[in-house]
């Protein structure tokens, strides 16, 4: 199967993945003005920070003040993370956060305990709390994310049947409350993916799934992010996380030669992706110069491709120029 979509959506997570990975806390002004140079990209979405334990994750102490110091603008949604009670109302009561119902699932009981310190059967039962509790306050739930979807660094190889065992329960869920289905997110959070694996999960998804929306937070750990983006691409997937200049990764995925690599690249796949001819509804140059800022936040160089060789815009401008030229003569 190969259907490529006309248009694909990027959710930004850099500011909140990247900065959460980073082992030194960034003055806030700092981030601010880069999730302000992310909006200017017409990006549709940028999760800004994490509500979690200050005591755990001291880069985010200063999340409700990020929210305050933000430009928001229109057609831009500016969403957070939370995993407990705490985090969750934390939330609810910054006016700045656009909330946005997401559900977690896991597939390898390792990374559940050390992640979320229960077990996965556990995790997926607070899942129909949380979707219970978002249900009664009315804020729609809009993404279902399957962790470790591909395989774990500290659980193995993951079974196909336990991704599709996890997407059935899902569906059940849902349909006991007569909800609508949230998109399904494969998370490739240690980087265990290669395209085939791409299209098999994917297609397996669908084949329960026909009409729903599927989507990929990608990882490029081990180098071939771009290449299973493109195969996602094939398979018709429109939806995909990413972080400028490639930052994050993941503090609990038990890396053993110097941590995660980050997210695949913002920049670098919408520049594929409009070089295939694919809408992304994005200034690619404005996010170049996000990601150069990016990184002279963070102080070195970052991984992202298309922010240090640019784009081919001023080559084919420089083309056409000449072109013409050329016919006057």
């Amino acid at each position: 199967m190969s259907n490529l979509p006309t248009s694909v959506e990027f959710h930004e997570e850099g500011p909140r993945e990247g900065f959460q990975m980073e082992p030194k806390t960034y003055p806030l002004a700092d981030r601010a003005a880069l999730i302000d140079a992310l909006s200017l990209s017409g990006l549709r979405q940028i999760q800004v920070a994490s509500f979690v334990s200050a005591r755990a994750v001291p880069q985010m102490a200063d999340t409700s003040e990020l929210f305050a110091a933000i430009i928001k603008r229109p057609g831009t949604r500016y969403t957070a993370l939370w995993l407990n009670d705490n985090g969750f109302e934390r939330a609810r009561a910054c006016e700045q956060v656009d909330l946005d119902g997401k559900l977690m699932f896991y597939t390898t009981e390792p990374f559940s305990q050390r992640n979320n310190n229960c077990s996965v059967a556990e995790m997926r039962e607070r899942q129909l709390g949380w979707l219970d509790r978002y249900i009664a306050l009315g804020i729609p739930v809009e993404k279902a994310y399957v962790i470790t979807a591909f395989g774990c660094n500290l659980g193995g190889a993951v079974p196909l049947s336990v991704l599709t065992d996890q997407v059935r329960w899902l569906v059940d869920a849902c349909a006991d409350r007569r909800v609508p289905l949230p998109a399904v997110y494969l998370a490739d959070t240690m980087g265990w993916a290669n395209p085939e694996e791409i299209k098999r999960r994917v297609g397996a998804v669908r084949a329960i799934l026909p009409e729903a929306q599927i989507g990929l937070h990608l990882h490029d750990t081990r180098g071939v992010g771009g290449a299973n983006v493109y195969a996602a691409l094939q398979m018709g997937v429109r939806l995909f996380d990413s972080s400028v200049a490639g930052l994050g990764g993941c503090p609990f995925a038990g890396h053993t030669h110097g941590g995660a690599a980050g997210n695949i690249c913002t920049e670098d796949m919408v520049f594929m992706c409009q070089e295939l001819g694919i809408e992304t509804g994005i200034d690619l140059e404005a996010l170049i110069e996000a990601s150069l800022l990016a990184e002279r936040v963070i102080g070195r160089t970052l991984s992202g491709h298309v922010m240090h060789s640019g784009s081919l815009k001023g080559f084919r401008a420089g083309q056409r120029m000449q072109e013409i030229c050329g016919a006057v003569r």
